[in-house]
């Protein structure tokens, strides 16, 4: 099937929501797509986040054509095999106690914004406010565009949920001025993804933690993008000393196949009760049994410390771009999870663009300036210095006049113009 033919389907059938670029991907290997002309794509942007095992891995084929014969779908109304042994791992994992299973991330942190209102009913304690991040983004569901500050995924939406108040990330007076007793839950994505790569310091990880046990609120952790292993560890917030409450997951928890989770202690937990909540598709045994898969891939192939020593090494060499590059404003991030700020939206559009049409590699840009790099965990050095040289070169093409000066003032301050992560838990 042609491009061509595709998008003139689309344009006639399909709720025209995405802008997407000119590619028909047909197929993948690894690291690596091909498109319906034969071109082959480095992919560092893994399905923003998901794929993270790489594209038609072996263990997850197998698993996936196993399970399809056995059984795909039964509802909740019935047991099947694979949901405890998924809780199981999971929550041994973030040292939490109890799971739900939800179709995707936005599910997740629904569930997990009715938990917090749940248990402040529980306790008769008059709670309902919600403290929410500046730069944040939990999903497209009216109470996660609540509790997402970008305005242009609320507003054309208003009103959504009411009780949300935004505190600037990493502000610690910002949160106690703003941490009364209306709060039943403050929510916070320890490495902010959509928002522009921006880990949390761990200061202000530790304050939202206190706050919370100081006011009898819960402490709800978004890790849909930033969990299972993107940042080196499975779970980000493992990076600070600090338990939360709740815990949402999704993007690579199945490589691809829909599957969300929520994780919390049994305290709060408890004050969930049958038909309270409930999914149709959720938790569905096709979907687990491939996630136990992923887990045990994860586990077989050591891959955390592979994420963590490819993660520190990327950085390393992007860094130093950041020092070559006039048009760099910062290089952030953890792990696998990296963002790369430019000072200017145009150039960070055309950068993506140029890297995917003459460079052949995917990446992504997300607050309008950041170019946002999520590769698959399997991604060698090799790879990562193929990323590395061909920005470089795509950025030099972006390169204007009055570069050599701020080039030279950078390097005579450090390199980084806004390091603004500078005590961060990674």
């Amino acid at each position: 099937m042609k491009l061509t033919t595709v998008k003139a389907a689309e344009a006639k059938l399909l709720i025209q929501t995405y802008d997407r670029l000119p590619v028909l991907l047909t197929h993948g290997k690894g690291a690596h797509v091909f498109d319906s002309e034969g071109n082959k794509y480095l992919d560092f942007l893994s399905g923003i986040g998901v794929t993270a095992l790489g594209h038609a891995h072996p263990a997850v084929t197998k698993k996936i054509k196993e399970q399809a014969g056995k059984l795909i779908h039964c509802s909740n109304l019935f047991y099947n095999e694979y949901q405890w042994q998924l809780a199981e791992k999971l929550t041994k994992y973030a040292g939490m106690d109890r799971a739900f299973f939800s179709n995707s991330g936005t599910e997740a942190w629904e569930g997990a914004l009715k938990i917090a209102r749940a248990y402040a009913t529980e306790k008769k304690n008059g709670k309902w406010q919600f403290l929410a991040m500046e730069n944040s983004f939990h999903g497209r569901t009216m109470g996660a565009v609540a509790t997402t500050y970008t305005e242009k995924y609320r507003k054309p939406f208003e009103p959504v949920l009411p009780g949300v108040k935004f505190v600037k990330f990493n502000d610690v007076e910002d949160l106690k001025a703003k941490f009364d007793d209306t709060i039943c839950a403050v929510c916070i994505e320890p490495v902010q993804g959509e928002g522009g790569i921006n880990p949390a310091t761990v200061a202000f990880m530790k304050a939202a933690k206190a706050l919370a046990k100081k006011h009898g609120a819960l402490l709800l952790v978004d890790e849909i993008q930033c969990g299972l292993g993107r940042t080196g560890k499975m779970f980000a917030f493992q990076h600070y000393g600090v338990k939360p409450d709740v815990v949402t997951l999704a993007k690579p928890i199945a490589n691809g196949l829909p599957l969300g989770a929520i994780l919390t202690t049994n305290s709060v937990a408890k004050v969930i009760h049958p038909g309270m909540h409930g999914t149709t598709f959720g938790g569905g045994p096709l979907s687990c049994a491939v996630a136990m898969e992923v887990l045990d891939t994860m586990e077989r192939e050591k891959l955390l410390a592979h994420v963590q020593k490819t993660g520190e090494y990327f950085l390393a060499q992007l860094r130093k771009l950041d020092a070559k590059h006039a048009c760099i404003a910062d290089v952030r991030g953890a792990g696998l999870m990296v963002g790369v700020e430019l000072d200017s939206a145009d150039v960070a559009k055309e950068v993506t663009k140029q890297m995917l049409l003459s460079k052949k590699i995917i990446i992504n840009r997300t607050h309008e300036t950041t170019l946002r790099f999520l590769p698959p965990f399997i991604v060698t050095r090799q790879q990562v210095d193929q990323v590395v040289k061909s920005l470089d070169k795509v950025l030099s093409s972006c390169a204007s006049a009055g570069d050599a000066a701020v080039v030279a003032k950078k390097t005579a301050t450090g390199g980084h113009r806004r390091r603004l992560q500078k005590g961060a838990g990674h």
